[in-house]
């Protein structure tokens, strides 16, 4: 079996192992009064069904993103940060305007 067919495997058991933990936790704390829910019902198992398979998935894939971000690869032993490129700073002008200040002069006193 290829390694992370079974990478893959073993982390959504683990998901799923955690969902049961999880779960149980739920039920035993009676969080929300979910044990008298579920005892009290006729379909309180299947509604423990779907609550363990639903946060199973969760878990599941939380669990296995995990362990492929944990990853390493052999190649990763350089220097980190690749190659940069050079950046290029500008440098700005100033350009001289020629004003005539009476006409200046003569536009705010207009504004008023």
């Amino acid at each position: 079996m290829p390694k992370l067919i079974r990478l893959y495997i073993t982390q959504v058991a683990i998901g799923f192992g955690i969902a049961a933990a999880f779960v149980g936790m739920l039920l035993w704390f009676n969080i929300g009064n979910l044990w008298h829910l579920v005892t009290h019902s006729d379909k309180g198992l299947l509604a423990v069904v779907i609550l363990w398979f639903a946060n199973g998935i969760v878990f599941a894939g939380v669990q296995f993103a995990i362990a492929v971000m944990r990853l390493k690869d052999d190649d990763d032993d350089g220097p980190p940060g690749g190659h940069r490129q050079h950046v290029m700073h500008r440098e700005y002008a100033t350009i001289p305007a020629r004003a005539d200040e009476g006409d200046a002069r003569a536009f705010w006193q207009n504004k008023r």
